[in-house]
């Protein structure tokens, strides 16, 4: 998608090979909601570098300057002459027939300053993301358990290149956080796990799904590819601590302890009800 907008051609055209470290460069880790914001930024950068080398050639076809071509809806045009322009395709069968291959190559380092640990000042990334995430939840007081019922997730992704991928990103996310606020628990005795399967160790499927709502928030970050950031850990983090704000505001009683498990509810209802109606 970032690779079609830069050249101006349809999205369909652009053929996207599996990662093969004979043919693609070092990437690094999908971790910390960064691919999209490096790599699609170098994807960006190499596209563009391809562009040119393209318009430069269609110039000398065209008799025209390099500088007053660009590729607009799969069409080359000159910004200076309208009678001047050339399918895209064109272009390159033309490139092709006369033995001419034109690739693009770029990297892009997201180079950030050092920070200061003196004044704790500095760029330690290049680009934040910010969340805000909503949760309602029920609270069976007899039983303890806790049901997620709706949650609403705000988030700042700068451009947004695909709404509905974001949107899934984020309600996956959402799943996640809530597995780790109320069910996800690793029990070790002795050095011997105790949730060795999913038959122990829970995880939300889609009927613990809770009503969701994404609200995409978009912004201009000028480092990211047509100003985008990344989305990811940042719709997981702000769940589980939306649940617990919510578990807090229905019974009054703060559990610090993840998952918040039905046997934690109902011993820390116990200690408030023996304390005199205080969680502390």
């Amino acid at each position: 998608m970032i690779a079609a907008e830069e050249l101006g051609v349809p999205y369909e055209k652009v053929r996207v090979i599996s990662a093969d470290t004979a043919v693609t460069p070092d990437a690094l880790c999908t971790s910390a909601s960064r691919q999209t914001f490096v790599s699609g930024k170098a994807v960006q950068l190499a596209a563009s570098d391809a562009k040119d080398h393209l318009l430069k050639y269609g110039a000398t076809l065209l008799k025209c300057t390099r500088e007053e071509l660009d590729v607009v809806n799969n069409v080359v045009v000159s910004s200076l002459n309208k009678d001047i322009s050339m399918p895209f395709p064109e272009l390159t069968l033309a490139a092709h027939n006369n033995g001419k291959r034109f690739m693009g190559f770029a990297w892009y380092d997201n180079t950030t300053a050092d920070v200061d640990h003196d004044t704790n000042q500095g760029d330690a990334y290049a680009c934040y993301i910010y969340a805000t995430q909503v949760a309602d939840v029920e609270v069976d007081t007899d039983t303890g358990d806790v049901t997620v019922l709706r949650v609403a997730a705000a988030h700042d992704v700068g451009k947004a290149i695909n709404p509905m991928m974001i949107e899934q990103q984020v309600e996956g996310a959402i799943l996640q956080g809530m597995g780790y606020a109320i069910m996800e628990e690793v029990i070790l005795e002795k050095g011997v796990t105790k949730t060795p399967s999913f038959t122990k160790y829970l995880i939300p499927t889609s009927k613990d799904a809770p009503k969701m709502k994404t609200y995409i928030v978009e912004s201009d970050e000028p480092r990211g590819p047509f100003g985008a950031k990344g989305v990811g850990e940042g719709a997981i983090i702000p769940t589980a601590a939306a649940i617990v704000n919510a578990v807090n505001d229905a019974i009054g009683v703060r559990i610090m302890d993840l998952p918040i498990t039905p046997e934690k509810v109902l011993a820390a209802l116990e200690k408030k009800a023996q304390s005199g109606g205080s969680d502390k």
